[in-house]
C-alpha cells in the first residue's frame, strides 16, 4: 500500500520533526529514567514551548510535541543546561540506547549501559533509526523490540551479541561486549550498510567474529514485564496511547510522592518510589481495555494520516477482547507486530485485517468510522 513517506530518520532535540500540531522534540533520559526534579521541568518546557502533551516513545524516550519553530533554540538551551541534550549534536543522535526496563544499579544491564554511554564517541555515524538494546537480566524481556546491536543473555547463561534479523549470536564475556558492538557497528558502517538503513535489511556476511550459534534466553512471561501494578521500585502505570498531558503527569508525580520516573517501550511508565493510586491520564488497572489498544496520533496530528485515530481507538477498546492496532495510515507507527485487528487508514476511511500490520492485504476496505463499532459488536 502507497500513500505515506518513510522519512528515514527518526526526530530528537537536535534535529526535530514537524508534525502536524508543531515540531516533536525527543528527550532521551539517561537509562530511561528521569528524577522527579527533572520530570517536573519536562512537564513544565512542556507547557511553556509545547502544546502541554508529552509522548513516551516505544524506545522509552519522551517527546515534547507542539513546540514552535520560534521556541524550538530556547528549548534546546535549557535542556542542554539541564544534562538533558548532549550539546554535541552527534553524540546526541548516537544516544539511542534501549535498556531492559528492570534495572537495578550495578547490575549487568546497568554496568554494560553506563560503558556503552561512555564509549559513544567512539561509535562512527549510523542512520538515525539504528540503536543499541541492553537486555542481560535473568530472563529477556526486549525480544521483540527493535534494535540493531544487541547484547543479551543468552540460554547458556552468559551473554551474547546478536545482530537483528539473525537468529543466534555469538558469546561474549561482560568485559568485552561493548568493545565487540561498537566493533559490529563500524563493521556496519564499514560494509555499507547505511544503504539499507537498518541491520535487519543488511544483508552482507557478518564478519566471523559476529557469528555464533548461541541463541538468546527465553523470554519472560508477558504479564511479568508490561502490565500496571506494583513492583519493587514503586508502581507500574499504563499511558493511553502512549501519550500524556504535561499537567498530569506533574501531578502524578507529586501527589504519589515519586522520587524518580522510568520509561518503558512498552507504553508504561514506573513512578519510582511512588505510592499506588488512581492518577488521571494513567492506567493502574492491568485489566483496563484501552492496554489491548495502539493508536497512532492520526489526522490531524500526523500529516500521512487521512483519519483520526484515537477517538475510534477509545470507542472500541470495550468491544476487544484481543488487541487492537488503529492506525491514519500503512507506515503502522504505533505498533510493528501483528495485532488480532488491525484497522488502517486509507483516503478517509479504514480497511480491516485480521492478524496482520497495518497496511497488509484487507480483509474487508473502506470502513466508515461510524460502522466499525458495529461490525465488531456482532462479530
Amino acid at each position: 500500500m502507497s500513500g505515506f513517506t518513510i522519512k528515514g530518520w527518526c526526530p530528537d532535540a537536535w534535529r526535530p520533526m514537524a508534525a502536524g500540531d508543531g515540531l516533536l522534540v525527543r528527550v532521551k533520559p539517561c537509562f530511561s529514567r528521569l528524577s522527579r526534579e527533572e520530570t517536573l521541568q519536562v512537564c513544565a518546557l512542556s507547557r511553556q514551548y509545547g502544546n502541554g502533551l508529552i509522548d513516551v516513545t516505544r524506545r522509552a524516550n519522551l517527546q515534547i510535541r507542539g513546540v514552535a519553530e520560534a521556541g524550538w533554540r530556547p528549548l534546546i538551551e535549557v535542556l542542554v543546561n539541564a544534562g538533558l541534550v548532549d550539546p554535541d549534536h552527534a553524540i546526541e543522535a548516537r544516544r539511542n540506547i534501549l535498556l531492559a526496563p528492570h534495572w537495578t544499579v550495578g547490575d549487568a544491564s546497568h554496568r554494560l549501559a553506563v560503558e556503552l554511554r561512555e564509549k559513544l564517541p567512539e561509535l562512527p555515524d549510523l542512520p538515525s533509526k539504528m540503536g543499541f538494546v541492553i537486555d542481560a537480566g535473568d530472563a529477556l524481556v526486549l525480544l521483540d523490540e527493535p534494535g540493531d546491536f544487541r547484547i543479551e543473555r543468552g540460554e547458556s547463561g552468559g551473554l551474547i551479541l546478536r545482530a537483528a534479523g539473525r537468529e543466534k549470536g555469538v558469546a561474549v564475556s561482560e568485559g568485552e561486549a561493548v568493545g565487540r558492538i561498537i566493533a559490529l557497528a563500524h563493521w556496519f558502517h564499514d560494509s555499507g550498510g547505511a544503504a539499507a538503513g537498518r541491520m535487519v535489511r543488511h544483508d552482507a556476511p557478518l564478519p566471523p567474529w559476529a557469528q555464533g550459534d548461541a541463541r538468546p534466553a527465553p523470554p519472560a512471561p508477558p504479564a511479568s514485564r508490561a502490565q500496571p501494578g506494583p513492583v519493587c521500585a514503586g508502581f507500574v502505570y499504563g499511558v493511553p496511547f502512549s501519550q500524556i498531558e504535561a499537567d498530569r503527569l506533574a501531578h502524578a508525580v507529586t501527589t504519589a510522592g515519586a522520587t524518580s520516573l522510568r520509561l518503558t517501550p512498552w507504553r508504561l511508565v514506573i513512578l519510582e518510589g511512588g505510592s499506588a493510586g488512581e492518577h488521571p491520564g494513567l492506567i493502574a488497572d492491568p485489566a483496563d481495555p484501552l492496554l489491548r489498544v495502539e493508536a497512532c496520533p492520526g489526522a490531524p496530528f500526523c500529516p500521512q494520516a487521512t483519519v483520526a485515530t484515537r477517538d475510534l481507538a477509545r470507542r472500541l477498546a470495550p468491544l476487544m477482547q484481543e488487541s487492537l492496532h488503529v492506525s491514519g495510515c500503512a507506515k503502522g507507527c504505533a505498533c510493528s507486530r501483528k495485532t488480532a485487528l488491525v484497522l488502517t487508514g486509507r483516503e478517509g476511511r479504514f480497511d480491516l485485517s485480521r492478524n496482520a500490520h497495518a497496511g497488509d492485504r484487507a480483509d474487508i476496505s473502506g470502513l466508515h468510522p461510524d460502522h466499525i463499532p458495529a461490525l465488531l459488536e456482532t462479530r
